[in-house]
């Protein structure tokens, strides 16, 4: 017997940090997959504002009590990470048509090359204009992020 879960989900990024908005769309996926991988994208060449085990630790506090949640970091293309965790589908929030037109191409490769498949859900209205730039931008310059990100993150 498998002890794959028959639906696998990979929901990628940075997570510098991890906004109310990831949390939205992780949330509302959950009852969609048998498990949800939040996996953090390893780029040596891109300058974070918090280092990689804080961005681990804010997803491993915001999500501490949910058992089909998985925390993981990984390097290379995202959809060679999917096959080597078994992965079917990788998650991803749209908030507005430039995050569409940006990951649809992105999507359809990751079909044609690897056959795996992208999920996207739209963002909840209350969420569709925080990123994680707009957080670092705050916090750059002092001020308060706190209602932008889960309580893990201050």
């Amino acid at each position: 017997m498998s002890t794959t879960p028959s639906r696998r989900a990979v929901f990628p990024g940075s997570f510098d940090p991890i906004t109310l908005g990831h949390v939205d769309i992780i949330q509302r996926a959950l009852p969609m997959f048998d498990e949800v991988i939040i996996a953090i994208g390893v780029n040596a060449a891109k300058k974070h504002m918090w280092s990689l085990e804080e961005r681990k630790t804010f997803l491993e506090k915001t999500f501490a009590d949910i058992t089909n949640i998985k925390i993981d970091t990984y390097e290379g293309l995202t959809a060679d990470y999917c096959k080597k965790v078994g992965a079917q589908f990788i998650l991803r929030g749209l908030r507005n048509p430039t995050d569409f037109t940006y990951e649809q191409t992105i999507a359809q490769a990751n079909q044609k090359v690897n056959g795996v498949d992208s999920i996207f859900l739209l963002c909840s209205p209350e969420y569709s204009f925080v990123s994680s730039s707009i957080v670092r931008d705050i916090a750059r310059n002092g001020g308060d992020y706190s209602n932008l990100v889960p309580d893990g993150v201050n």
